[in-house]
């Protein structure tokens, strides 16, 4: 069964309830097996997969998600939009704990992950100045806002390695180049997502102000603040499902890669063929 939309749930949001008709499909991918498996069902008249970014029971650390799987499976699944979650502190004041943030722009401050599909004798360089899906972005800060939250349209996500939360001195640099959230799973998600030709946003949910605010990172504050998120996330998305089909079907992030492999197609060692013909398969016919 394949599905037209993948969510993936980050902190506070590991199941699939939303959806009728659902079952657990385990998905093979060259890149090894994803967080955990995924959940198929009916959202209307859409098919949904949804994927618990940590792995039910939050098992699996933000350095150690394997985001090629994961963006991998959801490619083989037909998937063509991604909706992610994630919980993210705040360098701004007007961006409040439990406010949700659709972020515009990333920068990335993570040194341990596998970022590219493209490293094993082929060279594909993908267009990235704007990471985030835009008509995506637009669609779900509406919903959001009609259903009675306080979402900023867009901002700078900064994503860092972890599992640590930032220095007082790490967190204040931030603050002052002018980024607005800090968080640690929308990389390598964005970058993979791009190269696999899947529209990408993340709904980013505020649990506190970081530590440039002179106040701790409270492990129980945070925890606490992504369970109230939770209900807010899934309403979100849920609105977000059912208006889902008045976007453009044939978005810009769908052709990511035209234009953008550089190798000769008969330089492309076949075991490479083989093991990316879902994302490039249409391009070396």
């Amino acid at each position: 069964m394949n599905a037209d939309v993948g969510i993936i749930g980050g902190s506070g949001v590991y199941d699939a309830s939303m959806l009728d008709k659902a079952h657990e499909v385990e998905v093979e991918t060259p890149f090894g097996k994803p967080s955990d498996l995924i959940t198929i069902g009916s959202f209307g008249a859409l098919n949904v997969a949804f994927l618990p970014r940590h792995g039910r029971g939050h098992t699996i650390s933000p350095t150690n998600l394997n985001a090629q799987a994961n963006i991998f499976a959801l490619k083989k699944l037909d998937v063509r939009r991604i909706i992610s979650a994630s919980a993210v502190g705040s360098l701004k004041l007007e961006m409040k704990p439990l406010d949700i943030v659709i972020p515009d722009q990333i920068f990335d401050r993570t040194h341990l992950r596998k970022n590219t599909f493209f490293d094993e004798g082929i060279v594909v360089h993908t267009g990235f100045a704007d990471p985030f899906c835009q008509n995506l972005r637009r669609l779900i800060t509406d919903t959001g806002r009609r259903a009675g939250y306080t979402v900023h349209p867009n901002g700078t996500y900064v994503c860092i390695e972890g599992p640590q939360f930032s220095t007082r001195a790490e967190s204040k640099v931030y603050q002052r180049l002018g980024f607005d959230v800090i968080g640690m799973t929308a990389l390598p998600e964005a970058r993979l997502a791009r190269e696999a030709e899947i529209c990408y946003a993340t709904i980013a949910t505020v649990t506190d102000y970081d530590v440039w605010h002179e106040e701790d990172v409270e492990i129980g504050t945070v925890i606490e603040n992504v369970a109230k998120n939770e209900a807010a996330v899934r309403e979100i998305i849920r609105r977000t499902l059912e208006e889902i089909d008045s976007l453009d079907p044939d978005c810009t992030c769908n052709h990511a890669l035209d234009g953008a492999i550089l190798t000769d197609p008969q330089r492309i060692p076949p075991a490479t063929r083989e093991k990316l013909k879902e994302i490039i398969g249409d391009y070396l016919k």
